[in-house]
């Protein structure tokens, strides 16, 4: 299967956007030199600025996150998050059946393909911490500021 790829230079870096030509694959920050663009990169890349701009809450483009079983039950329940709200891991682990899931939890989160849209910026420590994020913390502080975060969900 083919690979499109489009590049967006978001107010957090440049972000790379991944598609098989029938859903976004993977969203990742960094950069990526051959270009080909298909719908499903743009119009992801569109919604992304939009997202960016605060005029958007819910993205509307196929995504086919590659993982485990696990790992794809732990981002089902991450784009169950609202918008502008959060989730401690050990909430997401109560959410498949206990807090033993909890470490697992935090590696199928690091493990996550399509940043932002599958929102693992949304899980935070049990104390309310920023943890773990592939772009760093301060990146992490920025979505969640961008969705004006004011509630914690143990």
């Amino acid at each position: 299967m083919r690979v499109y790829v489009q590049n967006f230079n978001s107010p957090v870096g440049n972000i790379v956007v991944k598609s098989n030509g029938l859903a976004v694959t993977d969203i990742f920050l960094g950069e990526y030199t051959d270009e080909n663009p298909d719908k499903i990169t743009e119009k992801a890349v569109s919604e992304l600025s939009l997202y960016f701009g605060g005029r958007l809450t819910r993205f509307s483009f196929p995504i086919e996150p590659v993982g485990t079983d696990f790992q794809k039950r732990v981002w089902k329940i991450l784009t169950e998050i609202p918008y502008g709200k959060t989730l401690s891991y050990g909430g997401v682990a109560q959410r498949l059946g206990g807090k033993r899931y909890s470490r697992a939890v935090g590696g199928a989160v690091n493990k996550n393909p399509i940043l932002i849209v599958i929102p693992c910026h949304r899980v935070i420590g049990s104390d309310g911490s920023l943890t773990g994020f592939a772009g760093g913390i301060s990146v992490k502080k920025y979505l969640l500021d961008t969705e004006k975060n004011d509630d914690f969900q143990k």
